[in-house]
């Protein structure tokens, strides 16, 4: 007998920080009346933008996570299966489940996916010995187990090429690393090596000049254009290529802390929203899918092309929204996202450069003052601020 294809208005895929606020956003009011459905199979959300903090002893990990039906809107139809296909010329999501939901209209914010797989000898030993990352909840632990028992040596820190998630994370951790080295008193015996994909340390002018001072004052090694293709745990050793030369690196290794590769989820990727390298092909300035206009997306997933990060979020969800419901009323789509996004850029205990930016890669501050300068102040405002707008703020559909 065959399964009965379900109907939702507005079906969300994905229910982390980009499907939720969506969500939430087009139900509040007492007299919402959208028939709005989101597929998501976990059961548990987490805040990562803390996890640095985590990864440096100041947070337990704990706090990032809240259950995820703790967080699903109340007026929304929760499915709690994981998407599969897309047959867009059908209105239809087909779940891994194989349940069957068409559409009128859908909302891709499926989130990033982390290639442990792509290098080898990674899979196998992240979270153990001396490899870490804070880039999962399962593995972020082992980064501030690594760091208070580092006693000397070489700490090596990579960055992949390719879009990251939190694109400043992989040296916001180096930051706190070599200020917990100094307290402790093994950096006078330490090497710490940047390992980075990029040609430098951040896209836009004004921020790297600021990141350059801190890796010269800290003095950091930074091996530009680095990409790390293999670890040896066995001989701890990191396997680099330089993306310039195409020549083979080896640095060994008493600390690695990696970021791994990641790419679009591969059930998009492989579907007919994707764009040529794998992402949802959405307008840059609408959110609207290039082809299907029923279709819209935002978030890690999206081909926007721009940082990946909550803050992003934060800015281009009021905009779909808009735009999603003068789709359905006929109107023309009028709301413009002009590619905000955030980075809060760690550079040790107690100081940070708000990095704030647009496409054009100029900087779009919110305060009075000058961002790119280190500032205890906007420590705090990452520390205890940036959570509670998280949970009580985007997610509830209030900003």
């Amino acid at each position: 007998m065959d399964t009965p294809i379900r109907h939702h208005q507005i079906l969300i895929v994905g229910g982390g920080a980009a499907g939720l606020t969506v969500a939430s956003q087009l139900t509040k009011g007492w007299s919402n009346k959208l028939d709005v459905a989101v597929i998501e199979p976990s059961d548990k959300h987490y805040y990562q933008p803390l996890w640095t903090l985590v990864g440096g002893g100041v947070v337990n990990k704990e706090k990032t996570l809240r259950s995820e039906a703790s967080v699903m809107p109340r007026k929304v139809t929760w499915i709690r299966e994981a998407a599969a296909e897309f047959h867009p010329t059908e209105n239809l999501v087909v779940t891994s489940a194989g349940t069957k939901i068409t559409y009128d209209w859908l909302v891709v914010a499926a989130g990033i996916q982390l290639n442990w797989d792509k290098i080898p000898g990674l899979k196998e030993s992240i979270g153990k010995d001396v490899v870490c990352s804070n880039y999962s909840y399962q593995t972020v632990d082992s980064t501030w187990r690594n760091i208070r028992n580092f006693r000397g040596g070489t700490a090596l820190f990579t960055h992949p090429s390719g879009a990251v998630k939190c694109g400043g994370a992989p040296q916001k951790i180096m930051y706190l690393a070599d200020d917990y080295f100094r307290q402790s008193g093994v950096r006078d015996k330490s090497n710490v090596i940047f390992a980075i994909a990029n040609p430098n340390l951040f896209a836009v002018a004004k921020y790297r000049t600021a990141l350059e001072n801190v890796v010269a004052r800290k003095g950091i090694d930074c091996r530009f254009q680095h990409e790390l293709i293999e670890i040896r745990p066995d001989k701890k050793e990191a396997v680099l290529q330089r993306l310039d030369t195409g020549e083979t690196v080896v640095i060994p290794y008493d600390m690695l802390h990696v970021a791994p590769p990641m790419s679009a989820p591969a059930f998009i990727a492989k579907s007919p929203l994707a764009d040529a390298d794998g992402w949802v092909d959405v307008d840059k300035d609408t959110l609207q899918h290039r082809r299907y206009p029923n279709v819209f997306g935002l978030g890690d997933c999206s081909s926007l092309p721009t940082s990946k990060t909550a803050a992003a979020i934060r800015k281009q969800a009021p905009a779909l929204v808009a735009n999603l419901k003068s789709a359905m009323a006929g109107a023309p789509l009028t709301k413009r996202y002009n590619g905000y996004t955030s980075c809060p850029l760690i550079t040790g205990y107690g100081s940070l450069v708000l990095a704030e930016f647009d496409y054009d890669k100029n900087p779009m501050e919110t305060f009075p003052f000058d961002q790119s300068k280190e500032r205890w102040s906007m420590w705090l405002l990452k520390r205890f601020l940036l959570p509670i707008l998280y949970w009580h703020g985007m997610l509830k559909g209030r900003m």
